[in-house]
This record gives C-alpha cells, sequence and structure tokens, in this order.
C-alpha cells in the first residue's frame, strides 16, 4: 500500500470570505479544486512568503487528498498546489517549488496592475 491509498480523496464544497491581515479573501471551490481569490498580487506574494514554513506540508497534504489550490489575481490563476500542480524550473528559480508558479499570468497581471516599470 502506498501513502497515496491510505488517505482518501476529498471534495470540498465551499463559498466563503476569508479575512487576512485586513484583506478579504474569497475562497470558492469545484469538489476536487479550490479557488482562493486575492485582490492584488501583492497580497498573494506577502501571503505566499507568510506560509513559506508550510508549503511542503500543504502540498502533502492536498496530493493525498486528491485536491488542488489556485491562487488567483483578477481572475488569473498565478500559482497552483497540490494535486494538479506541475511545478518546474521557474518554480525551483523561485525557490517556491512544490508550488507552480504562472510567470506569464504574472507578468501579465503585473502589467495590469501597473507594476511594471515603464508602465
Amino acid at each position: 500500500m502506498t501513502d497515496h491509498d491510505a488517505v482518501a480523496p476529498l471534495s470540498v464544497a465551499t463559498d466563503l470570505t476569508l479575512t487576512v491581515d485586513g484583506t478579504p479573501i474569497e475562497v470558492r471551490s469545484t469538489g476536487d479544486r479550490l479557488f482562493v481569490e486575492v485582490p492584488t498580487l501583492r497580497t498573494a506574494l506577502r501571503i505566499a512568503r507568510d506560509g513559506e514554513g508550510v508549503r511542503e506540508q500543504l502540498s502533502s497534504v492536498l496530493s493525498l487528498t486528491d485536491l488542488t489550490v489556485e491562487v488567483r489575481v483578477r481572475e488569473a490563476t498565478v500559482a497552483v498546489v497540490g494535486a494538479g500542480a506541475d511545478p518546474g524550473v521557474l518554480s525551483r528559480e523561485l525557490g517556491v517549488d512544490p508550488v507552480e508558479a504562472r510567470l506569464e499570468v504574472i507578468a501579465g497581471v503585473e502589467a495590469v496592475a501597473g507594476l511594471l516599470p515603464g508602465r
């Protein structure tokens, strides 16, 4: 028996709002995928940095339970963690492995938010 056989897949049904340091964060789900909608890329980065110590544990629990979390800014997925994550070179270079970072989306969100130089 493998570790994956020891835990049954979960299904999550939720629509809720969390508040992190006074910032509202919407969470919704489609069963095996949770969408965490943060208002800005800066908020997403702050949460990622604050959660650095639990990144591996969160990824393991999500993978074992066949759940995926997408972190989204303005409906664009900037990071994926858990069963559906596919971290690559970018994630390793950014030091966020096992989280899948989506640079093309992050760059687009930054441009929309006016965070890139020359904008």
